[in-house]
């Protein structure tokens, strides 16, 4: 990691390295544009002298001129050879450029470097009159340009700049660690001085050497002034720490036997809720299994008094016909009754059996919701309260159960309690949409409202309007904390008072796994 010092440096080193680097290529774009300019210049120099000198000597086939001409032109070094071809005979002359600087003369047509210019040459030569004739075209040259000269410049030049912006970067780190010395040692010194104040065991005060005169110096006598003060707060603050320790481990023995007691009353909640389902459905079976009873005690009464009939002898038409007609009666009353406690048993067992297992399996949702309604119906019955469920049917949830008929309880029984007066009537629907892998499950009511200062405090614990009569206020705390943690999902409550409340669950269709719980149940097993 860099210090302040080697960031400062490198930071002048790049600044520098980039404007020289910009300067330097415009530089060399501004020279080898000259450079261009230049060899675009000597190429027609050379193609306009050949276009005008060499048409006469090939037209009088003069190839000693030809060459003398060739060879003249051959003296820039950007020029690697010039080819004369007649339009009869072919190549007429040619002069190369060696590898050495020398120039021969071409015999054949074979391949030459560089980049080839291919000009035709036109004779004019004027009538007996005087006057001009149509130009002839007597042959072509093609002249071979190298770029040699002006890559090897435009390196020079590159070379050169590198080696300026080396020189220029030394020269200012060897400046910069000469001058930043002045800074840095006193820096130096004083960090040496924090680190041996933060790991120095002892309380003694080993205060820096403060003889400067300049704006470090203010520093370093201020940092002896922060020695001292420290050394002076150093008790007060392990006194503090002391109480302070000693108050937290009471803090965190009152809080874990609130947290304790918390989760026994939220267990008694869930636990009370079941004791009151048990109740109102074994008082409502009572009903049913009564009848079923009565409807026996009459069957058994009527097939005695058959029997005694037909011991005796003297059995009528008219007995069997009675006793045939109170057998199907009270084998209906038996049937009927016998079939409505069992669904009430049926009823009550899978959800009493879901709350106290709390074990996860797939269920389908909308006739769960109506199991957990039937149950519901002893202490619906007592009131004039109707509650409707709309749910889409083939909704099919991998949860708990037995948390969600607990929160659909408690939701359900929090509007009768608190939503109605003992004598109004209402009504409590129970709305259900699937998105996609979540389901929203919308519970509302026409009741009286929640008070606009009460409804952000619903979810808190032993919040209730109805401390002395039987609330404890846990009931929408222990949904709250149902959605959150054991489902992954939410809840929320808008009312608008006088107009009823809507309480909106989202939950995903799969509840995700808890790993905690896995891993503690694995240490558990293990």
């Amino acid at each position: 990691m860099f210090g302040i010092k080697g960031r400062l440096t490198l930071l002048f080193v790049v600044i520098v390295t980039l404007v020289l680097g910009v300067s330097g290529t415009y530089a060399q774009y501004s020279l080898g544009h000259e450079l261009e300019v230049s060899s675009q210049r000597l190429r027609q120099g050379v193609l306009t002298r050949l276009q005008t000198s060499l048409p006469s000597a090939l037209w009088d086939l003069d190839k000693a001129k030809v060459d003398n001409i060739v060879a003249a032109e051959m003296m820039p070094p950007e020029l690697v050879s010039i080819r004369v071809y007649d339009t009869s005979v072919g190549l007429f002359s040619g002069k190369l450029r060696n590898e050495n600087g020398s120039i021969s003369s071409i015999e054949n047509d074979a391949s030459v470097p560089g980049t080839p210019v291919v000009a035709d040459l036109a004779y004019r030569d004027s009538g007996a009159a005087g006057a001009a004739l149509k130009p002839v075209i007597v042959g072509r040259v093609v002249v071979n340009f190298s770029r040699a000269q002006i890559d090897a410049t435009l390196a020079a030049e590159v070379r050169r700049k590198v080696t300026e912006v080396l020189l220029l970067d030394l020269i200012l780190v060897a400046a910069l660690a000469w001058s930043l010395r002045i800074v840095f040692d006193p820096l130096k010194q004083l960090r040496d001085g924090l680190f041996d104040l933060a790991t120095r065991g002892s309380d003694e005060v080993e205060e820096l050497p403060d003889n400067r005169q300049d704006e470090l110096g203010e520093v370093i006598r201020g940092f002896n002034a922060i020695q001292r003060k420290i050394k002076s707060n150093i008790q007060r603050i392990r006194e503090a720490e002391d109480e302070a320790r000693k108050s937290a481990q009471v803090t965190a023995k009152a809080m874990a036997d609130l947290r304790r007691t918390q989760e026994s009353l939220l267990q008694a909640e869930r636990l009370a809720s079941l004791g009151g389902l048990v109740a109102g459905v074994a008082h409502e079976i009572n009903t049913p299994v009564g009848i079923a009873l009565t409807s026996a005690s009459v069957l058994m009464e009527a097939t005695e008094k058959v029997q005694a009939s037909v011991d005796g002898g003297n059995i009528k038409k008219s007995d069997i016909t009675r006793y045939l007609e109170t057998a199907a009666e009270s084998t209906r009353l038996i049937m009927n009754n016998a079939y409505r406690a069992a669904h009430l048993i049926h009823s009550f067992k899978q959800i009493a059996v879901d709350q106290v297992s709390e074990a996860r399996r797939r269920f389908e949702l909308r006739d769960y919701i109506n199991e957990v309604v039937s149950s519901l119906q002893p202490k619906l019955k007592k009131t004039r309260i109707t509650v409707s469920i709309a749910c889409p049917p083939d909704i099919m949830l991998d949860s708990y159960p037995g948390a969600l008929a607990q929160v659909i309880t408690n939701l359900t029984l929090n509007c009768v309690d608190h939503a109605f007066g003992p004598d109004d009537e209402g009504r409590i629907t129970i709305g259900v949409a699937q998105q996609g892998d979540w389901v929203e499950m919308q519970v509302t009511d026409n009741g009286k409202g929640i008070p606009p200062d009460m409804l952000d405090k619903v979810f808190d614990p032993f919040v209730t309007t109805r401390r002395g009569q039987g609330g404890t206020g846990l009931g929408l705390n222990i949904v709250f904390n149902l959605m959150a943690k054991q489902f992954g999902g939410s809840v929320t409550v808008s009312s608008v008072l006088g107009q009823g409340a809507s309480f909106v669950l989202r939950m995903p269709c799969v509840t995700p796994v808890d790993e905690s719980a896995l891993h503690a149940d694995a240490r558990l097993h293990a």
